[in-house]
């Protein structure tokens, strides 16, 4: 159960210097990896400087973040004892946002880590957005409220309605009565994310391709090169970016 937000220092005061976007470690397969990559290439898109974590210790092969940004996006082992410092290290190597994605059951380290440094970040000027991707699950919805029971009023929420079919239902994330006091409370931007074919969605995993690649055909696979595959990437990629520009002051530092 949520409880009552308390002040929170707004997105555009003097004081605010950098950003730490994460994806709640809760329940997997919701989509929350698929977004941050969709995420960062809105980014490169924008010329905006950032670095990219790749934080699912379970996810080691096709589908996590260093399959898609092979030499660009950094992956951190967690669960040693110093492996959520890696936020706070690349920060200070200069770069204004960090973009983390965390894994499926990551919960508990992550929120110590985050209790424990959170006051020292705060004093530096340093905001955090978690990410909370939902499906037509519940168990998807109990997993962002459960986390935010926990990071209450200490970070900006994004919630992102993941269509994982054609005909999505997400009444239980909007019609729950917690799920509307935490939209009360804590005043989240709710961004779509709609369905995509399943055929490129698959073919894109198998071979490391983004939608950016795609629809600019450089993706080097002759399946990822078919018309019908780059209209579907290029209209995906300008809905979802434009989705993001909602919340694009949760986003930058």
């Amino acid at each position: 159960m949520v409880s009552e937000q308390t002040e929170q220092t707004p997105a555009d005061s003097p004081q605010v210097r950098k950003r730490v976007v994460f994806t709640k470690g809760g329940k997997g397969g919701v989509g929350k990896t698929g977004f941050m990559i969709h995420l960062a290439e809105w980014f490169i898109a924008n010329d905006i400087p950032f670095t990219l974590l790749d934080l699912d210790t379970e996810n080691k092969s096709r589908g996590s973040l260093k399959h898609y940004f092979t030499g660009f996006a950094r992956k951190i082992n967690i669960h040693t004892e110093a492996g959520l410092d890696a936020f706070i290290d690349c920060l200070a190597e200069g770069t204004p946002v960090v973009l983390a994605d965390m894994g499926a059951g990551s919960g508990q380290v992550a929120l110590n880590w985050f209790e424990t440094m959170y006051p020292d970040l705060a004093e530096q000027g340093i905001l955090f957005t978690a990410i909370g991707v939902v499906t037509s699950d519940p168990a998807s919805v109990e997993s962002v409220l459960a986390w935010a029971a926990r990071l209450q009023n200490r970070v900006d929420y994004v919630i992102v309605e993941n269509a994982t079919s054609p005909q999505a239902d997400f009444s239980y994330w909007r019609d729950g009565d917690q799920c509307i006091r935490f939209r009360e409370v804590f005043r989240p931007v709710v961004l779509s994310m709609e369905y995509r074919l399943a055929d490129l969605e698959n073919a894109s995993r198998q071979h490391g391709a983004t939608l950016a690649q795609v629809a600019e055909r450089k993706a080097n696979v002759a399946e990822l090169l078919k018309a019908s595959f780059v209209i579907r990437a290029q209209s995906y990629r300008r809905r979802l970016f434009l989705e993001f520009e909602k919340a694009k002051g949760f986003f930058l530092p």
